[in-house]
């Protein structure tokens, strides 16, 4: 297996190339996770895998409670589906909960001061009332909870993945919160051993082929835990090896034949991208700091054939979706076409015009 045959798996396992599921939580949930700190991004990297959809059709899972936006796995926004989000909260809460207790202490964020947050947050959303974090904002600090040093979204974030608040409604174009007791009412759980070979079969069916190392990268989990899922769920996958990385994969899929040219425009955090250690197979070395900034963004790509060849943006003005591409080469004149029906795709999705620079 090569690189070549490597990220047109990916391609395929991820729902971006002949895509089947047809409905919002069927593409969160066959993903595991969906990274969704950028959340018009993250409507859209739903939407690319979803023929048809459009952005409200990501909305209206969202305001339905079918899928969840929250942090979890590593301490980020990610979309879950609401029948994942008890197992899922409560196998990574431990790590997010460690890495945050070093900026948590330096807050002055202590167990009492958070338990009390906690409790005002509770009585806050009681009875399913949504709020904004504006008005969460404003909630605390009249409890006494300044918002220097952004101290709120530390707060928020403990009483995610205590599994206290989640994401409610969308109001007015902006994100809510909502109790997740009364968001989720039906609490599915599962031991912790039972949680991690669960997430890693997740991840190596809608990811694969991917490693060890990238499966640990996207989880967020302790190594010792990773290897113990992995050892516990290989012998139902496939593997090959290509350099010194074991890729797993699943079984009865063979390595697509490339017969029309495949050019598809991927969001900023794009799974595809962001959900492996090893970036080689789609990204190679010398393009990285172009897609990915040394400040930790990611930017939105243009995929052909599962190769990045380049970066696109949009400006969006009244009904009108203005973009902007950046080739890593010099793409033949079929290609370029290829990306404009991409865009427009894209236009189509957020039920907006497009409008062409050069035009």
């Amino acid at each position: 297996m090569d690189l070549d045959d490597i990220a047109m798996l990916r391609l395929y396992n991820q729902q971006i190339a002949a895509p089947v599921f047809k409905t919002v939580n069927e593409i969160v949930s066959w993903l595991g996770a969906v990274q969704a700190q950028d959340y018009n991004m993250s409507e859209w990297a739903v939407g690319v895998r979803l023929p048809g959809s459009t952005t409200e059709t990501v909305k209206s899972a969202i305001n339905s409670g079918e899928i969840i936006r929250t942090h979890v796995l590593r301490p980020t926004w990610h979309l879950v589906s609401a029948a994942d989000i008890y197992w899922m909260l409560e196998l990574s809460a431990p790590q997010i909960r460690s890495l945050s207790r070093s900026r948590d202490k330096e807050l002055g964020l202590t167990e009492t001061a958070i338990n009390r947050s906690n409790t005002i947050l509770e009585k806050a959303l009681r009875d399913n009332r949504h709020l904004t974090r504006e008005e969460l904002v404003k909630l605390l600090a009249d409890a006494g909870y300044s918002n220097d040093n952004n101290r709120v979204s530390h707060i928020l974030i403990r009483a995610e993945i205590e599994g206290i608040i989640t994401s409610g409604k969308i109001r007015n174009g902006k994100q809510t919160y909502a109790l997740l007791a009364e968001r989720v009412p039906d609490k599915k759980t599962m031991s912790r051993e039972e949680a991690a070979i669960e997430l890693a079969r997740r991840y190596f069916t809608s990811h694969g082929p991917a490693s060890l190392h990238d499966f640990i990268w996207w989880s967020g989990l302790p190594v010792k835990d990773c290897r113990h899922a992995v050892e516990t769920i290989k012998l139902s996958f496939d593997s090959e090896k290509s350099g010194e990385e074991t890729y797993y994969f699943a079984p009865f899929i063979t390595v697509p034949k490339l017969e029309k040219k495949q050019v598809v425009l991927l969001p900023a955090y794009d799974e595809f991208i962001i959900s492996y250690k090893n970036r080689r197979a789609s990204l190679p070395f010398e393009n990285q700091i172009r897609a990915v900034l040394v400040n930790g963004i990611f930017r939105p790509v243009i995929v052909h054939n599962g190769k990045v060849i380049g970066i696109w943006k949009r400006t969006l003005k009244n009904d009108n979706v203005i973009p902007e591409t950046e080739y890593f080469g010099s793409p033949d004149k079929t290609t370029k076409k290829q990306v404009n029906e991409s865009l427009k795709h894209y236009a189509k999705f957020l039920g907006k015009n497009i409008v062409f620079a050069d035009k």
